[in-house]
Order: C-alpha cells, then sequence, then structure tokens
C-alpha cells in the first residue's frame, strides 16, 4: 500500500503528457509516437547554470518541471567557459611557479607542456563535473528533460520535437555564445573562440587575442605562461568596465610575463591560413597602420545572447541584441515568462556571470512558486577577472559613487606589499580599495591581489548588508592571511580620528587621572 501511494504521488508531481488529436484537442495520455501535449507547471529553456538551478529547486519542492536543452547539459560555463578555462589556468599557474621557483631557493626550470595531456586534463575536470549537470540526475530528480530545440508558438505554448508544452510557467535560459564582431576577412581566417581554444594539442607559436576584456586576459596569461608567444589587442582601454588604477595593476603583470600590448587599436582587417594569421591594425599609439602576425587567433570579443529559433515573437517576447527585456523581478513582457542569466537583458544590466545566472534562479522561485515580489540588486553581484594577480570588484566604483552622492564619500586603500603573507608568498602587486559614504557606509570595493576573487566574498557581504566599514575594521582576522588586507584598508577609515583635536584633548584629560 505505501509503494502504491508513493507511486501515487510521484505521478502526481510528473508532467502529464496527452495525445493529439488532429483538432489540436488534448485527448487521453499518449501511448504511440503521434504529437503529444505535456501540461507542466513550470517549463525551463536551456540547460545552463541557470536553467539547471532552477529546475533542480523547484523539482526538490514536488513541482512538475519540463526541462528542454538541444545541446549540452551543464552549458557554456561547464562546457566551454568556467571550468575548461580555470583548468587551463591551473596548468599556467604550475608551468610559471617552476620559472619563478629561484626565488624560493629551488632550482628554476624551463617546464616541458605537453598540449594533448594538457587538454586531457581540461576534458577530465570537465567530466568529474558532467554528472552534476547530467539528464539522468535530472530525471531521478523528477524532471522530464527533453533534448531538443525550444520554439514558442504562442504566450502559453512551446514546441520541442514531437512534444508540445503547455506550462503555467516558463523559464528562458538559453545562455549565451561568442559574438564574432564584423572585421573584414575574419570570418574567412581560421580563428578560435573559448568554444574551440581549449582543444589544441600543440603549443601556438604565436597567439593574437583580439579583446583585452577578462576573456581574453586570462586565455592570454595562460598560453604565455604555458610558453605561447601572446600579443593582446584592444579597441579601448585594456579591461575598461574595471577601476583603471587596478586595472594597470594587471596590466603591468601580464607585461611582466612577456604579453604584448596594442590598447586602443582597430582592427581593420583579418586574413591567412591555418598557422599564419595577419592583423592589419589602426591606431594603438602607432602612426598608420600596424600587421602582427601570428600562428594562432582567439576572438575574445564579449557574448551575445542566445535566442535564435526561440519564436518569441510569437510568445510577444520583447528582445533586442543585448537580450530579452526583463523587469527587475526578471519578467518578459510576456507575464507568464521569465528570462535569467546571459540571455537576459533590460535591468539585468548585462551582468553574464554564472553566479548571477544562479541569483536569477533564486528571485525566480521566489516569484513563480511563492508569488513572492521579488527585485534585482545588480549592486551584490561580484566580478572577477582571473588573471594572476586576479582583479575582483563588487558594488559603486569611485566615479559612479562620486556622482551618486554628489562627492561625500570616503576612498580608502592598503597595498598587498605591506601584508605579511603575500611576502612571504613573493606575490606583491596589488591593493584594495574601498569606497565608503562620508559616515563609512560600504558602497563598493575593488581589489588586485592573489586570489581577489576570494577577498572580495568580505566586502560583497558588507555591500549585500549595508554594513559599515567600521564593522571591517572591527573583526579579527587570522595572521598571516591576505585577508588582513582588507581589515587594514578598512582601519584606513579610522586613522583621521587619531589626529582630531576633541579625541587628543579627551586623552589628555583622562591622562590625569593615571
Amino acid at each position: 500500500m505505501a509503494d502504491d501511494q508513493a507511486t501515487a504521488k510521484e505521478t502526481a508531481t510528473r508532467p502529464q503528457a496527452v495525445t493529439m488529436q488532429p483538432g489540436g484537442d488534448a485527448a487521453a495520455p499518449a501511448t504511440g509516437g503521434r504529437k503529444r501535449e505535456i501540461r507542466t507547471d513550470l517549463c525551463v529553456i536551456g540547460a545552463g547554470s541557470g536553467g539547471l538551478s532552477v529546475a533542480a529547486i523547484a523539482a526538490s519542492f514536488g513541482v512538475p518541471v519540463v526541462l528542454v536543452e538541444r545541446g549540452a547539459m551543464g552549458g557554456d560555463c561547464l562546457n566551454a567557459g568556467c571550468v575548461p578555462s580555470k583548468s587551463l589556468i591551473a596548468a599556467g599557474e604550475r608551468a610559471h611557479a617552476m620559472r619563478e621557483a629561484a626565488a624560493f631557493g629551488i632550482t628554476a626550470q624551463e617546464p616541458q607542456v605537453d598540449y594533448t595531456a594538457l587538454r586531457d586534463h581540461i576534458r577530465d575536470v570537465i567530466a568529474g563535473i558532467a554528472p552534476t549537470d547530467s539528464q539522468e540526475r535530472f530525471e531521478a530528480m523528477g524532471v522530464t528533460v527533453l533534448r531538443e530545440s525550444a520554439r514558442f508558438t504562442g504566450r502559453d505554448m512551446v514546441e520541442a520535437g514531437d512534444a508540445v508544452i503547455r506550462a503555467r510557467r516558463f523559464v528562458i535560459a538559453t545562455g549565451a555564445r561568442p559574438a564574432i564582431p564584423p572585421i573584414p576577412g575574419l570570418a574567412e581566417t581560421p580563428h578560435h573562440t573559448n568554444e574551440t581554444i581549449f582543444d589544441l594539442t600543440a603549443r601556438p607559436g604565436h597567439l593574437i587575442v583580439i579583446g583585452g576584456g577578462p576573456i581574453g586576459l586570462e586565455l592570454a596569461q595562460a598560453h604565455a605562461r604555458l610558453g605561447a608567444r601572446v600579443s593582446v589587442v584592444e579597441a579601448q582601454d585594456i579591461l575598461a568596465r574595471e577601476e583603471r588604477e587596478l586595472a594597470e595593476v594587471v596590466e603591468a603583470q601580464l607585461r611582466r610575463e612577456g604579453v604584448a600590448f596594442h590598447a586602443n587599436a582597430k582592427v581593420t582587417a583579418v586574413s591567412g591560413e591555418d598557422g599564419a594569421v595577419r592583423i592589419t591594425l589602426a591606431g594603438g599609439g602607432d602612426a598608420g597602420e600596424t600587421v602582427l602576425e601570428g600562428t594562432h587567433l582567439l576572438v575574445a570579443t564579449g557574448r551575445k545572447p542566445v535566442l535564435d529559433g526561440l519564436g518569441l515573437d510569437a510568445a510577444g517576447i520583447r528582445h533586442d541584441s543585448s537580450g530579452i527585456a526583463v523587469d527587475q523581478g526578471l519578467r518578459t513582457s510576456n507575464r507568464r515568462v521569465y528570462a535569467i542569466g546571459d540571455c537576459a537583458g533590460g535591468a539585468t544590466g548585462g551582468y553574464r556571470f554564472t553566479h548571477a545566472a544562479n541569483q536569477h534562479a533564486g528571485l525566480v522561485i521566489r516569484s513563480a512558486l511563492f508569488r513572492l515580489r521579488v527585485k534585482l540588486d545588480n549592486a551584490i553581484i561580484p566580478r572577477v577577472t582571473y588573471t594572476d594577480p586576479e582583479l575582483a570588484a563588487v558594488g559603486l566604483g569611485e566615479e559612479e559613487a562620486r556622482k551618486l552622492h554628489k562627492g561625500r564619500i570616503r576612498v580608502l586603500r592598503f597595498p598587498v606589499a605591506e601584508n605579511d603573507r603575500a611576502r612571504a608568498e613573493r606575490r606583491e602587486a596589488g591593493h584594495v580599495k574601498v569606497i565608503t559614504s562620508h559616515k563609512g557606509l560600504v558602497l563598493g570595493a575593488a581589489i588586485a591581489a592573489p586570489q581577489a576573487g576570494e577577498l572580495i566574498a568580505l566586502w560583497t557581504l558588507a555591500v549585500t548588508k549595508k554594513m559599515k566599514v567600521q564593522d571591517i575594521a572591527g573583526l579579527v582576522m587570522a595572521y598571516p592571511t591576505l585577508s588582513e588586507i582588507s581589515k587594514r584598508a578598512a582601519v584606513e577609515f579610522l586613522k583621521p580620528s587619531a589626529r582630531m583635536p576633541s579625541v587628543r584633548r579627551l586623552i589628555r584629560f583622562l591622562r590625569v587621572f593615571g
């Protein structure tokens, strides 16, 4: 009896499939190969990080979920983004450590890099994580997974293969893909993106990277550390979205490691074949045109949302080249439909990070399942560039804070070089920069330092919980750790108090009493 009840409960929480008759009306449960209709509470389109999070959380509450994915489970982050890039970076760090060992009394040597084994290392890491995102795991949770392309055919209807899905709510989480700029000759010239660069089985002789943002710099440094000659071309400043003083720390370190930069340079033409590419530049501080010749070309000029084939117009969903328009609650112009992650624009501010997609997923669950009012807060989303040193930031930058607070802010800094742990590890480049209101409310922070992506967590908490910098100054940090850098920056806020005449008069008065 108990087994029968459990089976009945499981059936009730799964999407229900029915056969579609010629007239389009739903009939009895599907028994053959005829077109079927699936009725469900939630239909998620896209099995990347955001879509998987929505599906997993909803299923854990017993909500019937259909998950549609036309590509690889796990999306870009697992297969062509965060996971493979960090695996490559880790290999580059090991190679760099071998070259720099003499400073620690260890014989330095030039590493011998086997790119085929390196590719296998990257694939092994992906394979180790893949079961967490697999179709089998989600089906075991009770999610109906369709490996098909999804297309809206109405405001409340999606077609996927031989199925028509009707859902109470839809979540679009189709992610983004590399944006390829319209450079003359690029389409005809062999080039890599982050979707193909990790498949190399031989070290590039000279890798030319078009794009000086986070992806471009991370891959540039990794390949330079693995022994390739690397040049980076950028139409603006390097890491143009970040605080200039901190971006310069990262750029300077990459230059020391041999990476050549051509900033504020426009690529006017690309040509070549496998093993021999030519890039023509205008600007970049040189008169006239400059020609770069290399063996491999990597295009890292940003990402664009994946919206093709979704039939968004049929569902009344507004969208443009920046993504699907959403409000502060991540709803589209069709109130049945949410959009999250890299494919969403509008109120998301274009933050295309895995952790942003996961935050979006949590908000959608609260809204769609519990009917709670939710509101995006992009200020609490940290961003990290995983170079060495790393560059991390959260909240307001200095320029934005000055505008919003009419100049009534404090800017606090503390150098990495004055941290004992950093000195012991001989990794002294960079500093912490904290922006507060004149009363000490933490408005934002940016860090160029080893493990900046870890260090920014404290300041993310401070911005999220609207803490004061005095709270950070009062924390006890373990010694010796890099986290002391944050505390020392916070203490800088208190130093002017020591010079205040009123404070000094109070101390002199109290000394009278012994």
